[in-house]
């Protein structure tokens, strides 16, 4: 089979028709750094849960045929990113994605969506919280905010950490695989901060200005820019400096044009500027 020079990442994420976020989100903004986005459905969403009604349909069962396909081609993958993952079937088939697919030049990305303000999501139970803890071994990069690392490392969380506490968990997911980790989210008086931590180096935080508020989809274009950059061979600080200011831009012009905090930020009005 002839392979295309152009890098190609397959995402594996739910789909969901409004709200901005998941595939919906991640893939354009992965085209926009010039990489092919080969999707991978775990469900179907009409619109987010955020919304007091959605229709949603399990694609569970049928990942396997669908990406037994790709097998069957032999298709080829510069970087593997998943994001959102709806039972422990679904990890156990992501995980074995991972293995079937992983070639020595294949960067794996995992966007640990397990919770967020201090809680795991209704979703993720002790189990899939375990089942997450070894997927987490075929990571090259790990995106977790501060809630997932706290989950990720048995850590109690906490409003408040000190930069070594933030240091310990990376260390602590580090030994479990991933050599970049990048923890989200942290609120540091006016300031979001990213805490980068490169195995091997210093450690180092990336922070931006406070705006306007949490939104979906935030999570899913940080992660996707990551990933993106990584099989482009972007240095992972500058990475993370260029996702947490598109991520801050894209909230501002939504602020400006009054969106609904429901409809997630309007990626669109700003995609062009991302380089």
């Amino acid at each position: 089979m002839t392979y295309s020079n152009q890098k190609k990442i397959a995402l594996i994420n739910d789909f969901t028709g409004f709200g901005r976020c998941s595939i919906a989100v991640a893939l354009p903004v992965i085209s926009m750094l010039r990489v092919q986005c080969c999707p991978v459905p775990t469900s179907v969403f009409s619109n987010h849960t955020g919304f007091s009604s959605y229709f949603f349909d399990d694609y569970t069962e049928k990942i396997p045929s669908y990406v037994g396909e790709w097998k069957k081609l032999d298709l080829r993958f510069s970087g593997i990113c998943s994001g959102f993952l709806g039972s422990k079937e679904q990890i156990r088939i992501v995980t074995q994605f991972f293995q079937d697919f992983k070639r020595e030049d294949t960067l794996i990305i995992v966007d640990p969506v397990m919770g967020d303000n201090g809680k795991a999501y209704a979703t993720y139970t002790p189990e899939m919280c375990s089942e997450m803890k070894k997927l987490v071994a075929y990571a090259d990069i790990l995106t977790p905010n501060v809630t997932e690392a706290c989950i990720l490392t048995d850590t109690p969380y906490q409003e408040k950490f000190h930069l070594k506490e933030y240091e310990a968990m990376a260390e602590a997911l580090a030994e479990k695989g991933p050599g970049k980790i990048v923890i989200s989210g942290i609120v540091q008086g006016d300031f979001i901060a990213n805490f980068c931590f490169e195995r091997g180096q210093k450690p180092k935080i990336v922070r931006s200005h406070k705006v306007g508020t949490q939104r979906s989809g935030t999570g899913d274009i940080f992660a996707a820019i990551i990933a993106a950059d990584a099989v482009n061979g972007v240095p992972f600080q500058d990475s993370v400096r260029k996702a947490s200011r598109f991520v801050k831009k894209c909230i501002q012009k939504s602020i400006e044009l009054d969106i609904p905090l429901t409809d997630g930020v309007c990626f669109e009005e700003v995609l062009w500027t991302l380089k």
